[in-house]
């Protein structure tokens, strides 16, 4: 659970929800292919489903109160990665700020593969 505490109140959102959030964010950005799996258990999950889920590739923790986003990504063979990158990095911050007013600390991008 991702806790924020303010004047009014405390408000609590689930890892989940950030992860889907920010997983439509960054496949929506141009040259982006489509999201990597981080690991085998994610490997095996999409293997069984036979479907994308939304938060497959990405890690969403707080260190020291602060968000720090971790995003695998395939890439579209003959683009630019670093605009692609840039521009990743650019609306994951809007999206989640817009969504849910919580400031990104650190959003790390691992390009994990290519795809003609």
């Amino acid at each position: 659970m991702i806790k924020y505490e303010n004047q009014l109140g405390c408000v609590e959102m689930s890892e989940g929800y950030f992860a889907s959030l920010i997983g439509y964010a960054a496949s929506e950005c141009f040259g982006v292919a489509g999201m990597a799996n981080t690991s085998a258990t994610e490997g095996l999950l999409s293997a069984i489903r036979r479907k994308d889920r939304p938060d497959k590739g990405v890690r969403v923790r707080t260190i020291g109160g602060a968000l720090v986003i971790d995003l695998h990504i395939e890439v579209t063979y003959g683009v630019n990665i670093t605009a692609i990158v840039r521009s990743i990095i650019n609306k994951v911050r809007y999206t989640v700020s817009d969504a849910t007013g919580f400031e990104v600390a650190k959003v790390n991008v691992f390009v994990d593969g290519m795809k003609a």
